[in-house]
């Protein structure tokens, strides 16, 4: 047995130096070397040779939902328009809008000129004590202020504003735009206020109004103007005529007297076949030159429930 151990023991002795040469020869590692040296080159691997600029996320981002930050900003479909403009019913449009500079106006950008909006803190105290006094059949919040374009009798766009009952807003915004698109003439169109509340003063200026608390002409009941429900148009050419029962004829405005005979042709006159007459009808208003009583050939009203 001892003969066999000591060529074994060398034998042993041979493969341990041989493995030790191979080991310093080919540069071999341990595992834990290796395992240090990947987890060096892993964190190199990772740390970009160029720094790429990282996307900003604001207080309204959502970083889970990327389509939240282009839908945040669209308006609330469900909630009550405060503002509308044309062409569309509910639409929001921008705040108040008031040019200082017409020629900043066209017909390109008209659009951005007619909407209505809740009476503002200025509105108010313009109109307040004129053509609005507290009452028990319409309050502040059921007006609307509207902003317009149209063409004047020197064919020059114009801005004009009106206070409307907030039930037929859409309806006067879209008849205005439709009215100016045709280029259909209206020589003014004020707040009555600017004729302290008068609504004669008004009419002698061919001024087209809307709200105004008073009462109809010659009566003690209110006018549908009082609630903000109907319109006058180009009041000087289109008077108003009664037929008294002594057989005389009242017209109103003064001056206007001419203009009571629709046998005639003139300008600025509505009839069944005016532009104006047929936009109204479509939006359920009536014209009270289609009346027997009186001919109230300027005015248009709606009856809302």
């Amino acid at each position: 047995m001892k003969e066999y151990f000591k060529p074994i023991a060398i034998l042993f002795l041979i493969i341990i130096f041989c493995s030790a040469l191979v080991r310093i020869f080919s540069r071999s590692e341990s595992l834990s070397d290796y395992a240090a040296k990947n987890a060096k080159l892993r964190a190199e691997e990772t740390e970009p040779s160029e720094q790429i600029p990282e996307l900003p996320i604001t207080a309204d981002a959502d970083p889970v939902n990327e389509s939240n930050s282009q839908t945040a900003s669209q308006p609330d479909t469900n909630a009550e328009a405060e503002t509308s403009a044309v062409p569309g019913p509910d639409e929001t449009a921008s705040t108040e809008i008031k040019s200082d500079t017409p020629a900043e106006i066209s017909r390109e950008n008209a659009e951005l000129y007619f909407y209505y909006e809740p009476l503002s803190d200025g509105i108010i105290a313009r109109i307040t004590g004129i053509s609005y006094v507290e009452n028990e059949n319409i309050s502040l919040d059921d007006l609307r202020y509207m902003h317009i374009l149209h063409y004047n009798f020197n064919d020059e766009i114009t801005e004009g504003e009106l206070i409307c009952n907030k039930s037929i807003a859409q309806d006067l915004l879209e008849i205005f735009y439709e009215l100016f698109l045709s280029e259909y003439k209206i020589e003014k169109v004020r707040l009555i206020d600017e004729y302290d509340g008068d609504d004669t003063a008004s009419m002698e200026d061919n001024n087209t109004s809307c709200f105004n608390y008073r009462v109809v002409d010659g009566t003690s009941s209110l006018s549908k103007h009082a609630y903000g429900l109907a319109v006058d148009i180009n009041p000087f050419y289109n008077p108003y005529v009664v037929f008294q029962s002594d057989g005389s004829t009242y017209i109103s405005p003064a001056g206007s007297e001419s203009y009571a005979d629709r046998s005639l042709d003139f300008p600025y006159k509505i009839d069944d076949e005016d532009l104006c007459y047929k936009l109204f009808k479509e939006h359920g208003f009536v014209w009270g030159g289609n009346w027997n009583s009186c001919k109230d050939y300027q005015h248009f009203q709606k009856t809302v429930e």
